[in-house]
């Protein structure tokens, strides 16, 4: 009966040392995987309104002068795409 236990008790330990190792692993690449890249430039839009987070929509919604329009139309507003925009397509603040 000594040697049945000493078997289960070695394959038990085995298993668990198996076990571990492979938790601490897992653990290991688990903590690494989110690993910073450098910064990206921002654009002018970026800069001008960094508290949209998600980015700045240039079409405008609300009333604007013809004047205004006119300058979008200028710029190329409406064919403007997100971060490439050009800063004379946003009202000003």
């Amino acid at each position: 009966m000594n040697t049945a236990f000493s078997r289960v008790f070695r394959s038990t330990v085995a298993t668990a040392s198996v076990a571990l190792l492979l938790a601490a692993g897992v653990a290991h690449s688990t903590g690494t995987r989110q690993i910073e890249g450098p910064a990206l430039p921002q654009s002018a839009a970026e800069e001008a309104f960094p508290d949209a987070a998600f980015g700045v929509d240039h079409m405008v919604t609300g009333p604007t002068s013809p004047e205004f329009k006119r300058q979008q139309a200028d710029a190329g507003c409406d064919q403007a795409i997100w971060p490439d925009v050009p800063l004379t397509c946003y009202p000003k603040r």
